[in-house]
């Protein structure tokens, strides 16, 4: 097995870990990115208790399953996801680790990969990930807000029953009655086979690259993640290697601390066009009004900044920051153990085969 496909296996195990364990606060961070509320009728709780009362209200409503709407679809996602990303990341690094080697045998350069070709490193594999897994990703927005869209369906119907009464004179029980009826019907089960029938009933096959244009853009998340990363992790071993300590790789603690560093930075950085690719990615319906809703990522982005203001493209940070730190964390100390696994089986393996060919 090629270092390339290690670190792909090791990544798709390290990115089920993580995305398990902090899912909860990933699905709720995907309502707080798509609800949408005009400036006029803004409510601004504090953003931890935003997220609590969130977070309590899914359960109540929804039980304990709707903090994991899409859980399935996200793992293979995740799996996909990761398993590409760093496979392809791994052959870009081996190139140009090739090429700095080459450079330094022939006089040029001290043999050290740039800053900038970590960042080409990471998005050329990022750019291939976004056009392979971004379907699955549609998916699992689609089921994370679900509910949203359906209690605003339900508003929309409540609401013509209303003008109807107000306007045909209605009685009081029959009033009553409408929306008696309304209340009792039961939401239709909602998996990953309904939701790709209905993003293909809406836009064909190119619904499943929904939001794409800022995804890609956001490519350079991983980008100036890795960048961080790549970075600290060479000075940590450089700097033992000048202090003549034994010990060269980093620590999992380390790891776990430069992997929480680098995602910090690259979510601050890049959460605007996230929540502009969630929404794109969520039903329309949720929007309510039409001015709420969306026909391509610059509409979006207009219509943001224009009924709800530049702070609308920061809802839910705090939820996400917490919540892709720890996994982002979880997942660079996962893989990078898992890898070290692998090294050491594969010397073993090889001193075996060494000693009975010899």
């Amino acid at each position: 097995m090629s270092n390339a496909i290690a670190n792909g296996v090791a990544g798709a195990g390290g990115g089920i870990i993580a995305q398990i364990i902090t899912y909860p606060l990933q699905a709720v961070n995907t309502r707080q990115q798509t609800e949408r509320v005009a400036k006029k009728e803004k409510k601004i709780p504090t953003a931890a208790a935003g997220t609590i009362l969130q977070i309590l209200q899914v359960i109540r409503t929804e039980g304990w399953g709707g903090l994991y709407s899409g859980l399935k679809p996200s793992l293979l996602g995740t799996a996909a996801s990761q398993g590409i990303y760093y496979y392809f990341y791994q052959v870009f690094k081996n190139k140009v680790e090739a090429v700095a080697a080459a450079y330094k045998a022939s006089g040029s350069g001290d043999g050290t990969v740039g800053v900038f070709s970590w960042l080409v490193v990471a998005a050329c594999a990022g750019f291939l990930n976004v056009l392979l897994t971004n379907p699955i990703w549609v998916l699992v927005t689609r089921m994370q807000t679900h509910t949203q869209a359906e209690r605003k369906i339900m508003e929309g119907k409540k609401e013509a029953v209303l003008r109807e009464a107000s306007k045909s004179g209605w009685t009081d029980s029959t009033l009553h009655d409408k929306l008696a009826q309304l209340d009792s019907t039961k939401p239709s089960p909602y998996g990953a086979l309904q939701a790709a029938y209905e993003v293909y009933d809406e836009a064909g096959i190119t619904g499943f690259w929904k939001g794409i244009a800022p995804t890609l853009i956001m490519v350079c998340n991983p980008s100036i993640q890795f960048m961080i990363y790549e970075s600290s992790l060479k000075r940590i071993r450089a700097k033992r290697v000048a202090n003549d300590q034994g010990l060269k790789n980093a620590t999992a603690l380390e790891v776990f601390l430069l992997g929480a560093l680098a995602k910090l930075g690259a979510t601050v950085a890049t959460y605007p066009l996230l929540v502009v690719k969630s929404r794109l990615q969520a039903k329309q319906e949720i929007g309510g009004s039409i001015s709420l809703r969306y026909s391509g990522t610059l509409d979006a982005i207009t219509k943001m900044i224009r009924y709800e203001g530049l702070t609308c493209f920061y809802k839910g940070m705090s939820t996400k920051i917490v919540q892709s730190v720890f996994a982002a964390s979880v997942l660079f100390t996962v893989k990078e153990e898992l890898v070290k696994l692998y090294m050491i089986l594969a010397d073993k393996c090889r001193k075996v085969l060494l000693n009975s060919i010899n």
